[in-house]
């Protein structure tokens, strides 16, 4: 079986069977090299795509804040603008503010001016009024009662020129306060008591009286009681009518004589106390009392039936002096 003829197959060398080996362990080794490298090679790639993922999300905050930057800038701008308008504003508000406080000072002002200028005019109406009816009616009363209200409105006044109307009203008080009830009143009522003592006045005078008893004779005692002798030497025989007549027109005179002392009429009541006088005369003899009427008549005629006060009026010119803008 053992044929010399072919050879035996020999066992690959030592040599071989080693490189064979390290062939093989090169190849184990590269294809575990090649492996780490793909596996370095994914890792790097992902590595790679985080941090570019990273680097992506950087940029993307780096824009955020750019822009959240410029939006802060933008707001901080706005802001700084709407600061400077704010500013603008108040000191606009401020101005205005002054203008109004200004404006408000002139109103108060004028306001307060307007209102002494109508205390001024309702006293110098009411002054007005009291003159009239000193003038028209000597209402001393009424004349007053305007004097008191006038002095209300102007206690209002706070001005120099109210001081010196106000002194120049209370002087006018005084005077008036001191005419009591009036000249026309005083001599309306001395004509009233002249009225009602004409009245009583005798009829016969008293060296009439006093020689009846001696001198007369008895058909004039007998007659006495049915007819009324009056010596002719005296004032004339009056008959009844003509008596009656005379007392009429007495009553006349005294009638005009009071129209006059209202209207303040000075020379007609001189005339009419005139008047009364010659009647007078003509319907009674001369007596003590017919001598005393007389006389009051007399005194009558001197009696002024307006009130004669120089302090009188002179408010009233120094409130006219100051509308005409002149100095009281």
């Amino acid at each position: 079986m053992n044929d010399p003829d072919f050879p035996v197959a020999s066992r690959p060398p030592l040599r071989w069977f080693a490189a064979l080996l390290i062939a093989l362990l090169l190849l184990a080794a590269g294809g575990w090299a090649w492996q780490a490298w793909q596996q370095a090679r994914q890792q790097a790639q992902l590595q790679a795509r985080a941090d570019a993922i990273r680097l992506q999300g950087l940029l993307d905050s780096v824009d955020a804040l750019r822009r959240d930057q410029r939006a802060t800038s933008a707001r901080v701008q706005d802001a700084a603008g709407t600061n400077r308008v704010l500013r603008d504003e108040v000191l606009g508000l401020g101005q205005r503010s002054a203008l109004l406080e200004e404006n408000l000072g002139r109103l108060i002002e004028s306001t307060r001016q307007g209102s002494q200028e109508l205390h001024r005019d309702q006293a110098e109406l009411l002054l007005v009024q009291a003159s009239q009816r000193l003038e028209m009616a000597d209402d001393l009363d009424g004349a007053r009662r305007l004097y008191a209200l006038a002095a209300d409105q102007l206690a209002a006044t706070s001005s120099a020129d109210g001081l010196n109307l106000r002194q120049a009203l209370m002087q006018e008080r005084r005077a008036l306060d001191a005419a009591g009830s009036g000249p026309r009143a005083q001599a309306r009522e001395r004509l009233a008591t002249v009225a009602r003592t004409l009245r009583s006045l005798p009829l016969q005078g008293e060296g009439e009286r006093a020689a009846a008893p001696a001198s007369t004779p008895w058909w004039h005692l007998a007659l006495a009681p049915f007819v009324e002798m009056t010596p002719t030497r005296l004032h004339g025989p009056l008959t009844e009518a003509e008596r009656v007549a005379g007392g009429d027109a007495l009553e006349v005179e005294l009638t005009l004589a009071r129209a006059a002392i209202e209207r303040g009429d000075g020379p007609a009541f001189v005339d009419a106390l005139d008047r009364i006088e010659q009647g007078m005369t003509r319907l009674w003899p001369d007596s003590p009392a017919l001598r005393r009427q007389r006389a009051e008549l007399r005194s009558l005629r001197a009696v002024p039936l307006r009130l004669a006060a120089p302090e009188l009026g002179s408010t009233l010119r120094q409130l006219r002096s100051l509308h005409d803008g002149g100095i009281p």
